[in-house]
Parts: structure tokens; sequence; C-alpha cells
């Protein structure tokens, strides 16, 4: 079974100016096992528009290279081939899924892991669910950087690295073993 885990970096919405993606990650996660060989991210062009202040990531570093980047829809070949007929997962879903909607309004998408939902589920207790605290609660961190060095947080291959690790975490407890079709529509 292979699940592709995803995240995008967007550019937050701002008066006169829509959410957009700015950035793509994916990587996946094969017989419960991350499948680093299948790493993938892009950025996308999204023109001299501002970003809003609240958008996360290094986007102000790269206008140079975004300014150079295709837009989605030039990509959308290479895209389509990982992205539509499989199973998708993702930290708090319902991001990626608006996203991937807006870029392709016709296309259905999934099924779909939601890892926070999942997550939520398995370790109720702890003090956050957020990607980032929960890589540090399990003590993950290590597996995510030794799948992309020099990136970190906000970057959205390490995110999608870091949901994957997550991902073959849950996998792999006594719980869910041999079950990863019975996680879909946990999204």
């Amino acid at each position: 079974m292979k699940i592709t885990c995803i995240d995008f970096e967007t550019t937050g919405a701002v008066p006169g100016y829509p959410n957009e993606p700015w950035q793509l990650g994916m990587v996946d996660v094969v017989d419960g096992r991350v499948d680093a060989s299948t790493k993938w991210d892009t950025l996308f062009k999204v023109g001299d528009r501002p970003f809003s202040p609240r958008a996360v990531g290094r986007y102000a570093e790269m206008r140079e290279e975004l300014a150079a980047a295709s837009a989605p829809f030039e990509l959308w070949p290479s895209l389509a081939r990982r992205l539509v007929g499989v199973p998708l997962a993702a930290h708090n879903a319902g991001t990626e899924r608006t996203v991937l909607t807006k870029l392709a309004p016709l296309t259905r998408f999934g099924p779909w892991v939601d890892t926070l939902k999942l997550g939520r589920k398995l370790y109720p207790g702890i003090p956050s669910h957020k990607l980032g605290d929960f890589i540090a609660y399990l003590q993950l961190q290590p597996r995510v950087d030794e799948l992309c060095p020099g990136r970190t947080w906000h970057d959205a291959l390490y995110d999608a690295c870091a949901g994957a690790v997550l991902l073959e975490h849950f996998l792999s407890l006594p719980c869910l073993r041999g079950l990863a079709s019975g996680i879909f529509d946990i999204a």
C-alpha cells in the first residue's frame, strides 16, 4: 500500500489577493515505511503579490526563485501523476484538500488520512497536536532531519516528511499494524 504525504506552503489571503500555494512537498509511505527515494518538491510562481503577514516560511528570501518558478497549471501533468487516484495524507488535511481543490476543481482527490485527527485519537492526552510539537513529543525529530537535511519547519518538503514520519509511527503501533486501509477517511 502506498500513501502520498503532502504539504503546501501558502501566501495567505490579503485584500485583493486570494490565498495561493507557493511551495509543495511530497513523499510516499510504502507498506508502512517512508520511502525517501520518492521525496519531491517544487516552488510555484506567485508573481509580485504581497504575502500575508501571518504567512510562514522562507518566501521572503526566495522571491527570485518564486518569480522564476512555474505556475501550478504548467506542472499539473506531473502533479496529477502523483496526486490523482492515490491515497493522500497530511497533517490538518483540510488545508491541503482546499488548496488542491482550488488547483483542480473538477478532480477528486483521496481517500485522505489526516494525521492530526488520527493523532488526536491515538494520543488524546498530549499537550499539543501541532506537527512540530507532536514530532518532538514522540522524539521523531532525528528521523525527519535525516530525511530532509538542511531544511526546517514551514518548508513544504520538510513538513511533508514530518507528516510521513508521523504516519509511519502510527502505522507501527500495535493497534494499527496491518490496518492501513482502515485509517482512511480520518480526515
